[in-house]
C-alpha cells in the first residue's frame, strides 16, 4: 500500500492497548493517529498516564499523543477496541454509527448474528455478515474471539472435516488473560484457581459461531458438545489446553497429523504482515507443547499442537498452546485488520 491507514486504539492504556500499541508502531500497513481512554484522562499525555507493562520500550512519540476520551470524534476510520466490556457495546456501537471500522477485542458484539467473530484462517466467509450490518448502520463491527476459544478452535480447525461430534477441554490460563492489576498474587501464587467467570459460557458457544456455515444472510451454527473446565494457573503469558475428541467415525492417527500439518489460510491471507506459516505447529514430541518454550512461535501468532494419543473415552486427546495477549487478543485482531486491508473492505 502506497499510504497507511490511520487507526485509534480505544482502551489505549490497557494491557490489550498496550499489545495494540506495540505491534502496531512502524506497522507496513497502519499508522497510529489516535490514543483513546477513559474521561478522566482525557487531554493528558499518554506517557504521563500509562502503566507501561511491557518488556518493549513505549515509543518517545506515541508517548507524547495526548489521550482522547470516548466521546470525542475520531478522525482515523479504522478503530481497534480493548475496552472494557462494561461500556463497549455503547461506545462501540456509537462508532458503528458514525461511519467507522470497529476491530473489537471485547467481548460484546462476538455472538451478534450480524457481527463477524473472525478467525480469517477458518471462517474468511463470515464476513458477508458486513454487508447485512451496513444496511443498517454507516459502519460494521468485526469482532476477535475470545483468547482460549482462538486457541481452541485454530486446534480444532483441521480436524472438521473428519466430522467432529463432543469436545472435553481443560485449560491452564495464564494470569494476564486477568488484565491489569489482575488476580492477587496471595491467591494465585502457590496455587491453581477452578473457575473464571464467563470462561466456560465463551468457550462452549464462540466455536460453533466459528465453525458455522454461511448462507448469505446468516450463520447456522456447528452442533459441536464441548465441555470446558477452566483453571488460572500461575503464568504470565500462555493458555495451555488439553482436549479430547470424538468423531462420527474415527479417523486415523496419520490423517489427523497430515491434515494438521496441511492446514493454512488463503492466498490473501499470506500478504497478511501478521500471518504465521504455518498458523498450528505439530510436535512430534510426547513433552510438547510447553508454555515457556512455544508461546512465543512465529511472534506469538502460531498455535501449537502436540501429544496426540488414543483417549480413553473419547477417540483421541492432545495438547494445544496460543499465546493469549498476541495471537489471542491484539495480534489476533490486528490480523483481523491485515486481511480487511488486503482484501480492500476498508
Amino acid at each position: 500500500m502506497s499510504k497507511k491507514i490511520s487507526v485509534a486504539i480505544v482502551g489505549a492504556t490497557g494491557t490489550v492497548g498496550q499489545r495494540f500499541i506495540q505491534a502496531l508502531t512502524n506497522h507496513p500497513l497502519f499508522e497510529i493517529k489516535e490514543l483513546v481512554a477513559s474521561e478522566k484522562s482525557e487531554g493528558k499525555r499518554y506517557g504521563d498516564i500509562v502503566q507501561w507493562k511491557l518488556s518493549s520500550k513505549l515509543d518517545n512519540k506515541i508517548a507524547d499523543f495526548t489521550l482522547k476520551n470516548t466521546q470525542k470524534k475520531l478522525e482515523s476510520n479504522l478503530v481497534f477496541s480493548a475496552i472494557d466490556s462494561s461500556v463497549a457495546t455503547e461506545i462501540e456501537g456509537s462508532y458503528r454509527k458514525q461511519g467507522k471500522v470497529v476491530i473489537s477485542n471485547t467481548k460484546n458484539y462476538r455472538m451478534d448474528e450480524n457481527v463477524p467473530l473472525l478467525v480469517p484462517e477458518i471462517n474468511a466467509d463470515h464476513l458477508g455478515l458486513i454487508e447485512l450490518q451496513k444496511k443498517k448502520y454507516k459502519g460494521f463491527i468485526v469482532t476477535n474471539p475470545n483468547c482460549s476459544t482462538i486457541g481452541l478452535a485454530l486446534a480444532l480447525a483441521p480436524l472438521r472435516k473428519f466430522k467432529i461430534e463432543k469436545v472435553i477441554v481443560s485449560t491452564m490460563q495464564a494470569i494476564s488473560g486477568a488484565g491489569y492489576p489482575g488476580v492477587a498474587s496471595l491467591d494465585i501464587l502457590d496455587n491453581i484457581i477452578p473457575f473464571i467467570s464467563g470462561e466456560e459460557e465463551k468457550i462452549k458457544s464462540e466455536p460453533n459461531k466459528i465453525f458455522g456455515k454461511f448462507n448469505g444472510k446468516s450463520i447456522q451454527p456447528e452442533k459441536i458438545k464441548i465441555s470446558p473446565m477452566v483453571h488460572r494457573v500461575p503464568i504470565i503469558d500462555g493458555h495451555l489446553m488439553s482436549i479430547s475428541v470424538q468423531f462420527k467415525t474415527k479417523p486415523e492417527r496419520a490423517k489427523i497429523v497430515e491434515a494438521i500439518k496441511q492446514f493454512k489460510g488463503d492466498t490473501f491471507l499470506q500478504k497478511c504482515p501478521s500471518y504465521a506459516t504455518p498458523p498450528v505447529v505439530y510436535f512430534e514430541e510426547e513433552n510438547r507443547p510447553q508454555t515457556r518454550l512455544d508461546r512465543d512461535l512465529n511472534q506469538g501468532m502460531s498455535v501449537s499442537v502436540g501429544n496426540l494419543r488414543d483417549c480413553e473415552v473419547f477417540d483421541y486427546k492432545f495438547e494445544s498452546l496460543v499465546h493469549n495477549t498476541l495471537r489471542g487478543a491484539a495480534l489476533g485482531t490486528i490480523l483481523i485488520a491485515e486481511y480487511l486491508a488486503v482484501r480492500k473492505m476498508l
